[in-house]
């Protein structure tokens, strides 16, 4: 058997002047800081990398105690040595210190509170139970198994007016929003209606089919009614980052522009499911089901990275709903059909959802009120979601507030910097803080270092 075989290969770049072992730490810090090694990479042993680089073992294994001690490798007697999770430590790069970060930013649950183990007994038990044909190429619209379990789930829950044969499973909003946008294309729709404020991915999309945007004004009565567009995108439960509430007069206002100009209204319906001070808003849906698609996803009930989401579209748009989704050949996998569907009918799926709206809903408390102790200024919209707007007086102190934010390990992220603005020349500025984003852990301490940075900044409203 040759030398090496039972190791591991590393590549190291140890070209260079000075002591070898320097030479060494600094390569493997490269690594590691560069993503290259991410944690957990077990690496060779001492004698086998010095084999490799042709030098003393004992310059190796010098090297290996030094980044042991500096909390980059981990090393235990019988698994070796292996790559050290620095993500929640003081990052060391390149012989420089930075402090730990705290992201703030929304878009993102808590992925700590994901449901592992339910998750993989539904995985292994729908498996073991599928057929054959269950894993062959399925239907477009998405397996029969879960369209019936989403309409089952989206008519209790969210007061959707909701058939099996409605349901479009898709890789999420922005995937399904593609997909709409190409129907509604080659149905002669040239212009949607999206908020303003809004986020600029959804224009970007729409546009992508060949559509033009235009800005539908927001106030704290939700959405204004469009002029001149065939389709009208909202989140009309929780407008997002304004975080108002689609008033009673504006639902019936654009239901009734629907009806009038046969146009069609999107329904974001992005964190529905979490309002804290009472039942959360019914669907729009349900009072024009032939002029409003309806659009979820489990990206803030679950996570993101399961890529899984669904649309109730009206049955005129049904045809060319699925046409776009043979055209563009992305179905969602069936483990993970098979998996969602499981969930919502034996009701885990509503139990985690109950159990991260406590989450949150604690979180959200905790932030008005530690706010509140620093500054003068309230958070805008209601209290739901996974995020809150905080206004700010200017677009340049929206700046220096997400500036002094990274110099304090903060990461922020502002109405003005992430373009949800349709015109860059807005003065209304404010912060969108994500107050899920942070894992438990790391909530009370982000918590702190936010209320420290706004009592430091003495911040104003618009």
């Amino acid at each position: 058997m040759g030398k090496g075989v039972l190791g591991v290969d590393l590549h190291l770049d140890v070209a260079g002047t000075g002591a070898r072992a320097r030479t060494i730490e600094s390569a493997l810090r490269e690594a590691v800081s560069s993503g290259r090694l991410p944690a957990g990479t077990r690496l060779p042993g001492t004698r086998s990398l010095a084999d490799d680089l042709g030098i003393a073992r004992g310059t190796v294994v010098e090297a290996y105690a030094q980044l042991v001690a500096e909390g980059w490798l981990v090393s235990a007697t019988g698994s070796g040595t292996r790559v050290a999770d620095t993500s929640m430590l003081p990052v060391r790069r390149f012989e420089t210190l930075s402090r730990p970060v705290f992201d703030l930013r929304p878009g993102r649950p808590d992925l700590g509170l994901f449901p592992r183990t339910l998750w993989a007994a539904s995985v292994k038990r729908t498996l073991a139970a599928a057929s054959r044909e269950a894993l062959d190429y399925s239907d477009p619209a998405g397996l029969k198994v879960l369209r019936d379990a989403v309409a089952t789930y989206l008519s209790r829950a969210r007061g959707v007016r909701a058939d099996p044969a409605a349901v479009v499973v898709t890789s999420g909003f922005t995937h399904g929003l593609a997909l709409l946008s190409r129907a509604l294309h080659g149905l002669g729709v040239r212009t949607i209606a999206t908020e303003d404020p809004g986020l600029v991915h959804h224009r970007t999309v729409i546009r992508a089919a060949g559509l033009s945007t235009v800005p539908l004004s927001v106030d704290s009565h939700g959405a204004d009614v469009p002029d001149g567009a065939g389709a009208s995108l909202l989140t009309p439960a929780h407008q997002h980052p304004r975080g108002v509430v689609l008033s009673p007069a504006r639902r019936t206002a654009f239901i009734d522009w629907a009806r009038e100009h046969d146009g069609i209204v999107i329904e974001d319906d992005y964190d529905g499911e979490f309002r804290y001070d009472e039942q959360p808003v019914g669907a729009l849906q349900a009072a024009a089901p032939e002029h409003v698609v309806f659009a979820g996803s489990t990206s803030k009930t679950l996570a993101p990275g399961l890529r899984l989401g669904w649309l109730v579209v009206p049955e005129r748009l049904r045809i060319p709903v699925l046409d776009a989704v043979a055209a563009t050949g992305a179905t969602v996998g069936t483990p993970a059909q098979l998996a969602i569907a499981d969930l919502l009918e034996r009701g885990d799926y509503d139990r985690h959802v109950r159990r991260a709206r406590q989450a949150y809903r604690r979180r959200r408390a905790e932030l008005a009120d530690r706010l509140a102790t620093v500054t003068d200024v309230p958070l805008d919209g209601v209290p739901a979601g996974l995020h809150a707007l905080l206004p700010l007086a200017s677009r340049q102190e929206e700046k220096r507030v997400i500036d002094a934010g990274l110099a304090a390990g903060l990461q922020l992220q502002g109405i003005n910097a992430a373009g949800y603005w349709h015109s860059p020349d807005r003065p209304e500025a404010g912060l969108i803080i994500g107050y899920a984003t942070p894992p438990q852990h790391a909530w009370r301490p982000a918590l702190d270092a936010l209320a420290e940075l706004l009592g430091d900044a003495a911040i104003k409203a618009w």
